[in-house]
């Protein structure tokens, strides 16, 4: 309680004084409640922690941040909240390493999940700090935590040739090809319209994460099975792809993720979805020897870090360039 107490005061009075000067005013008051006993009086609770939370939440929504991604902002940070049962004033670093650890068990959730967890907690409580809204925040000396680094599966030659083949419906060749050879996101390109799409140039704009614009590409192989798909249709539908059946609305993420399970169940192939086309373009780019800024530029990352990420270079490749490089 007195530890509580100190932290109120010490917040009251942050805007009025420097790091010396708070670190004094603690020492004061820790030295001066020693002989005391504090007894917390009865009070009503309030909804203070609303506040900082949607104060976050604005903050990052000006900065671009998808609804999406405030929503899961919002779900994370009220959770460990709810759990810790205090004010994010008087959140300290056990707390949140508590909630981590049983939030883990009970879930059963991967280490990525739980570090992505942290992640934003730590940007949450961050921002308090920045703006002197609590003294220092208490995921500060929770480190990262050490995931095993898998290389991530990308489609072979072969395997994208028998998705191709199997297809029975133009609609689903183009789907394919589209995402093999623009590498863009399956959120990306369910927003695609017809009206996007430059023939001529081979080449559409798409709106990615934090609605930041950019072009993409696509073969011509791509352009004649697109072409194709769109004189094949009868309905008036400004989306560039649509469901099979009437009254041919546009066809959700969820669609093309349950339609490419059904390839590689009835092909007998591991995973198919739609980020490993993404995954596989990036590799085989970077394969070819394509500079990785403009890799990253194509697949529309804000951080190289993450294009390096999806850019698994071929082991035979390494092999190549020891002999070649060193001997």
């Amino acid at each position: 309680m007195k530890q509580t107490l100190t932290n109120d005061i010490v917040q009251a009075m942050l805007p009025y004084l420097n790091n010396a000067q708070v670190e004094k005013l603690q020492t004061v008051i820790q030295h001066t409640l020693f002989n005391y006993e504090i007894v917390e009086s009865n009070k009503s609770d309030d909804n203070s922690d609303q506040n900082p939370l949607e104060m976050f939440l604005s903050a990052k929504r000006i900065e671009g941040c998808s609804e999406k991604s405030l929503k899961y902002y919002r779900s994370t940070i009220d959770a460990m909240i709810n759990y810790v049962g205090k004010s994010v004033k008087h959140i300290v670093t056990d707390d949140v390493r508590a909630y981590l650890t049983e939030y883990q068990a009970k879930k059963n959730l991967s280490r990525v999940t739980i570090d992505n967890i942290r992640r934003i907690l730590s940007s949450f409580f961050s921002w308090l700090e920045d703006e002197d809204y609590i003294i220092k925040s208490p995921v500060k000396r929770i480190h990262k935590v050490k995931t095993a680094s898998n290389i991530k599966e990308t489609y072979s030659d072969e395997a994208l040739e028998l998705i191709r083949d199997s297809c029975t419906e133009i609609r689903d060749l183009a789907m394919i090809d589209m995402l093999a050879s623009t590498g863009m996101r399956i959120g990306e390109m369910v927003l695609l319209n017809r009206a996007d799409i430059d023939f001529n140039e081979r080449e559409c704009v798409v709106f990615g994460k934090g609605d930041k614009e950019r072009v993409v590409y696509f073969d011509a192989r791509t352009k004649i099975h697109l072409q194709n798909y769109l004189e094949s249709r009868t309905d008036d539908n400004p989306a560039l792809f649509v469901t099979l059946r009437a009254p041919h609305n546009r066809i959700s993420i969820g669609g093309i993720e349950v339609r490419l399970r059904e390839f590689g169940k009835r092909l007998g192939l591991n995973k198919v979805h739609p980020h490993k086309f993404r995954r596989t373009l990036a590799t085989m780019a970077i394969d070819k020897g394509m500079p990785i800024e403009q890799l990253q530029q194509l697949l529309g990352h804000r951080r190289i870090d993450t294009t390096l990420q999806y850019a698994m270079v071929k082991q035979s490749n390494v092999k190549i360039a020891h002999r070649k490089f060193i001997g």
